[in-house]
């Protein structure tokens, strides 16, 4: 069975939040990329599953009447107990154990769809293996950082990038992938 990829597929502002300090993302939608939707379905369609923090699933939940990862196995990572949901599965399970597992049974590529604190444990244990960060032309001055304080060093190549309208998306890997 093949090793899938773990990636991270997020946008972000030109000063690196991915959020509002109250973790809204209501300023995505500000913005005009392609008039399609900028290259997500094409992505969507190659995860395996999804990974996200309590706090990433709570804002989610927030955006739609539905949730919109309920085709793909969904793993909310908690350090406290969660009602369960029919959608996701809550773990306490540890990073390191969870995405090597997720990489040999999912299929597809393992999406971690943040945020901050996630990104950061991934890059710290060497789990991602690309980024994908759509650079949205926004300054919010404060958020959520993509890479908060304390984030491992990390030597990245690029890939490819491309314009979509106003939005730049950049694919990077890891020099270890």
């Amino acid at each position: 069975m093949s090793k899938h990829k773990v990636v991270l597929y997020i946008a972000m502002s030109l000063d690196g939040y991915i959020a509002r300090p109250d973790g809204s993302v209501d300023w995505l939608y500000e913005i005009e990329g392609n008039g399609g939707d900028n290259g997500y379905s094409e992505f969507y369609g190659t995860v395996g599953s999804v990974v996200m923090g309590r706090n990433t699933y709570e804002e989610v939940l927030k955006l739609a009447d539905e949730f919109p990862y309920a085709d793909k196995p969904a793993f909310v990572l908690t350090r406290s107990g969660h009602p369960p949901a029919p959608h996701v599965v809550f773990t306490g399970e540890s990073i390191d154990r969870l995405i090597p597992r997720l990489q040999q049974t999912s299929e597809g590529k393992v999406w971690m769809v943040g945020g901050g604190l996630l990104v950061q444990s991934v890059l710290k244990l060497q789990l991602l293996d690309e980024l994908q960060i759509a650079l949205i032309p926004t300054l919010l001055g404060e958020g959520i950082p993509l890479f908060p304080a304390g984030t491992a060093p990390e030597n990245l190549t690029l890939t490819h990038s491309e314009r979509m309208g106003q939005i730049v998306m950049l694919h990077y890997q890891t020099l270890r992938s």
